[in-house]
């Protein structure tokens, strides 16, 4: 998790904009909008979720391997963890 305040004020933000686009979703969703529309809608918050997800596994990364103070058990057990995290991210 991002812990500067810039970065944490920076992915709240993103958050924001996914809850929106989700919002609108449901908005064109009641009004029976036509379906490449909505499609669309979907892809873009796809994309923005996946944007969200790699800034937040990116600090993940910052975080767990740039410690220099870890023991070499300790980063085997990150790099597990990440692994596990980039293949779930990869589905």
């Amino acid at each position: 998790m991002p812990h500067s305040p810039q970065e944490k004020k920076r992915v709240l933000a993103r958050v924001h904009r996914i809850r929106g686009q989700c919002e609108a979703i449901e908005r064109a969703l009641v009004a029976e909008a036509e379906c490449a529309s909505i499609l669309q809608q979907i892809a873009a918050v796809r994309g923005a979720v996946n944007g969200l997800m790699s800034e937040v596994m990116e600090a993940h990364i910052r975080e767990s391997l740039g410690n220099n103070e870890l023991s070499d058990a300790e980063r085997a057990e990150h790099v597990q963890e990440l692994t596990s995290l980039v293949r779930s991210y990869l589905k």
